[in-house]
């Protein structure tokens, strides 16, 4: 299952992943215009409610620090990516439990969990 916890709001995050294809491949989609920003946990836990999931079975994928803390503080596994915005050091540092350095590493990052 996919989902997203995003500080993009409602309408832009709907019109990224229509444009691209992508929206109907997400079961939950929470944003900054209806929680309080990262790294509060508030999107990541009710993204995580409405998949049907639990913190043990969920994976959070992120580019920064504020990311990983929000797992953190959710109880979810972090996965840190560095062609975002946060180096792998402070990824690291923010409680990154794995670092993919291309997108393409990311489905073995995924199964060793």
């Amino acid at each position: 299952l996919l989902g997203v916890a995003t500080g993009k709001s409602d309408r832009g995050l709907r019109l990224l992943l229509q444009h691209h294809g992508l929206y109907e491949r997400f079961v939950t989609l929470q944003t900054a215009d209806r929680h309080p920003s990262k790294p509060h946990p508030s999107m990541l836990e009710l993204a995580i409610a409405e998949a049907g999931a639990s913190p043990q079975t969920t994976a959070m994928i992120g580019d920064t620090s504020f990311d990983m803390e929000m797992a953190r503080a959710a109880g979810v596994t972090a996965i840190g990516v560095v062609w975002g915005y946060h180096t792998p050091e402070e990824l690291i540092a923010a409680g990154a439990d794995q670092v993919a350095a291309h997108a393409s590493a990311l489905p073995a990052v995924l199964e060793s969990l």
